[in-house]
């Protein structure tokens, strides 16, 4: 009996269909673990996560105290989720598979405050993030544009010096670490201080100026990281009636109009004479290159400097040197071989640090610094990224969409890598490799193609910072009137995105004789 040709198609899509569901299946089954712990319908595995987040996700890794699991899956809401929490894995996601992991997660912040999605951050891979990043590389964050800010960073640093030693001998360093960094960037990006004792003898104009911008900055962190349940949980939108996004879509507003005044500003040159700005330099861009460098675009670079600066909790250079300071001082024996090293180098009593002339040789420090990202990263949870296509991870099966998050502070911390993982031994980073069992450098800024371009910057802001300040000044723990005898500083965790410490970091400061000849000079 003849099967006519409908029939035999019809056996055949039925014998397709019946495979792909076989196919899709097994993939399905081949996904990452999930936690030991239960999902709740529609909310997923929300209800387990605690601040901090990065402990919360090590915890659960870790399967209620069992073996780890370095890729885990979970759900947030209706959003798939991966974390990875080994270097391995971590290395072969932006390694083999850097392309499909280019693009970013889209969230709330990114819509209203990256100009949706169309900032250098949070701007999906292609050809408009391609040219973004060539801006950024070659414009903003090249090593000649960098040097260009020197002198900004290096008074910056001075004006940090010379307040320690004429204050009270009983400091408060984190205020004073944000001021910094704070008027470093926007000094670069328009020429302004917003920070700090300059701003007593500013005019009224630029003081309510300064104090704009300092609410919507504080906005901002207020909603910065985490975005709102909504991106999880999209039923929650639609049952404020939409009260989280106005407000996200109202800062946005303000903060474009505040940087199109700094762009109109700078372009009527009522600014600084110098013309050595961020914007200065991305205008001049701009008049021959028009359809590049459009004032959107320009907004968006800047934006994404403040981004940088800003939305992680707090500033993360300041949280850094807040660290760096920390273990210093817990561990006196580290603090005394990086200022014999930098004596050894400079002199007691000649010179300040220079950036250009001394940071490269000093290689105990970088070590300092490069064991504080470790044991602290400034963003311990890196930047989300997002898959644009199923692919294979470590043998698991990953769909397209899925939110990859990589827990660099477990990675930084892990005993089958790093000996004597949870010890600060700048010592291990000798010979400028790894630990000594041949573990990878620590990836604090990221790795593969969307690797924060700001690293270069952040790390001359943070070794200028920290050379000065041990170099200038004999530094010594705090002794409360009902202590016996020196306790070590408190080093927990407070919570926010660049894991700040719990309690600001108080000592107490003498001048070492350069920062004394320095203050008669000035005198």
């Amino acid at each position: 009996m003849e099967i006519n040709a409908s029939i035999y198609l019809s056996i055949v899509l039925v014998f397709l269909a019946i495979a792909f569901k076989l196919s899709h299946r097994a993939k399905n089954n081949n996904l990452p673990p999930p936690p030991n712990r239960r999902a709740l319908p529609v909310l997923g595995h929300l209800h387990l996560l605690t601040k901090p987040l990065h402990r919360s996700l090590h915890k659960l890794s870790h399967n209620g105290g069992g073996a780890s699991t370095p890729i885990m899956r979970l759900k947030f809401g209706s959003r798939p989720v991966v974390v990875v929490s080994s270097a391995a894995a971590a290395e072969e996601c932006f390694t083999s598979h850097d392309v499909v992991l280019a693009n970013r997660p889209n969230l709330m912040m990114g819509k209203h405050i990256g100009y949706n999605h169309t900032t250098m951050i949070q701007a999906p891979y292609g050809d408009h993030w391609r040219n973004l990043r060539r801006i950024g590389a070659v414009e903003i964050f090249s090593a000649g544009r960098l040097n260009n800010f020197a002198a900004i960073r290096r008074d910056e640093v001075n004006s940090l010096v010379l307040r320690l030693a004429a204050g009270h001998k009983k400091v408060e360093l984190r205020t004073m670490f944000q001021d910094l960094t704070f008027n470093n960037m926007m000094r670069m990006i328009a020429g302004k201080r917003y920070y700090g004792d300059a701003m007593a003898a500013a005019g009224e104009d630029q003081l309510e100026e300064a104090e704009r911008f300092k609410e919507m900055m504080v906005e901002v962190m207020g909603y910065a990281g985490a975005s709102s349940n909504a991106d999880f949980l999209p039923v929650l939108n639609w049952l404020d009636g939409g009260r989280f996004e106005r407000k996200l879509a109202g800062l946005s507003r303000r903060l474009d109009e505040f940087m199109q005044r700094l762009i109109d500003e700078r372009r009527r040159g009522s600014g600084s004479n110098d013309n050595t700005t961020m914007i200065d330099h991305l205008l001049s861009l701009q008049k021959s290159q028009p359809e590049y460098y459009s004032d959107q675009i320009i907004k968006g670079i800047i934006q994404v400097t403040n981004e940088w600066v800003f939305t992680r909790g707090t500033d993360t250079s300041a949280v850094t040197l807040e660290w760096a300071m920390s273990n210093l001082l817990n561990h006196p024996e580290i603090l005394r071989k990086a200022r014999d090293e930098i004596d050894a180098q400079i002199g007691e009593e000649g010179r300040m640090v220079d950036e250009v002339l001394d940071l490269p040789k000093l290689h105990y420090l970088q070590n300092v610094i490069t064991e504080t990202l470790r044991l602290y990263p400034s963003a311990p949870l890196l930047v989300p990224h997002s898959s644009s296509r199923d692919f294979t991870l470590g043998g698991y099966h990953v769909p397209r969409n899925t939110m990859l998050l990589v827990n660099a502070w477990a990675i930084h911390r892990d005993p089958r890598v790093w000996a004597d993982s949870t010890s600060f031994k700048p010592e291990r980073f000798e010979g400028g490799g790894g630990d000594e069992h041949g573990c990878p450098k620590p990836i604090p800024f990221g790795m593969g193609r969307r690797a924060c371009p700001g690293a270069g910057l952040a790390q001359r802001v943070v070794g200028l910072t920290l050379a000065s300040l041990i170099q200038c000044f004999e530094w010594e723990k705090v002794v409360e009137e009902d202590e016996e005898e020196e306790e070590d500083i408190d080093m927990a965790e407070g919570t926010g995105l660049t894991m700040p410490k719990l309690i600001p970091l108080q000592l107490n400061c003498r001048p070492r004789p350069i920062i004394i000849h320095k203050l008669v000079l000035a005198a």
